[in-house]
């Protein structure tokens, strides 16, 4: 499966060994040592993933994640840091990291990670599974622009809490367990944590509910998941 990927690593040698063995996977690889650096490879190159070292001269990682997200809701990045710190993580996640890796690493581990969001980028379909447009209370959401209103007002919802959103009302009703939305809208991985979910159903209520602390839509069922409610 062919895929550019782009390493932003300000550590030479590592950022060489990871490239030549993507190399080997068939993969055509950039590499980046700085947070400008990595921008502009991105802008010029358009890579199908970016995997992201966090501390970097002259703007660090979550600054670069931040500025990608700004232009790409849909690249899929993968952050490699020594820094294995929970708050780290979550701070990642919630830029919408796909994957966070520590160092040190598997390289076979992180290359089936490579090939695993490459190809659900590849199989995500241009258009989503059911494009009309979804209403429930004041809310609109349209599945294909990837929009949300409330009482006619645009709201900014972040890429994953939108996948979230449209997961759980893809379900139809049935409840959806951490676990399978940690599958269905991260890629699942053991280093991705449920409290993940959790930030991103917050987030959803706040600007979905009329009370985020007594939802009508956004529904928890005690020790199963969440599930949806029109």
């Amino acid at each position: 499966m062919a895929g550019r990927v782009l390493i932003v690593e300000d550590q030479r040698d590592l950022a060489d060994l990871l490239a030549h063995n993507l190399r080997l996977e068939g993969l055509e690889v950039r590499t980046a040592h700085s947070g400008p650096e990595a921008l502009g490879a991105a802008t010029s190159w358009a890579p199908d993933l970016v995997i992201l070292d966090l501390m970097l001269p002259g703007m660090d990682g979550f600054e670069v994640l931040r500025t990608l997200r700004g232009h790409s809701r849909d690249l899929p990045v993968i952050i490699l840091s020594a820094r294995g710190e929970e708050q780290d993580k979550i701070r990642g996640f919630r830029l919408d990291a796909d994957q966070y890796v520590t160092k040190p690493f598997s390289l076979v581990e992180l290359l089936e990670r490579v090939h695993a969001l490459l190809r659900r980028r590849a199989n995500r379909p241009a258009v989503p599974d059911d494009a009309s447009l979804i209403t429930f209370g004041d809310v609109c959401v349209d599945p294909q622009a990837r929009s949300a209103t409330r009482r006619g007002e645009s709201v900014t919802l972040s890429p994953k809490a939108f996948d979230l959103l449209l997961t759980l009302v893809r379900r139809g009703g049935r409840v959806a367990s951490r676990a399978e939305l940690l599958r269905d809208v991260w890629g699942y991985g053991p280093l991705v944590l449920s409290r993940t979910v959790d930030s991103h159903i917050v987030e959803l209520r706040r600007k979905l509910e009329d009370d985020p602390a007594e939802p009508r839509h956004i529904v928890t069922v005690f020790k199963s998941g969440y599930r949806f409610e029109r």
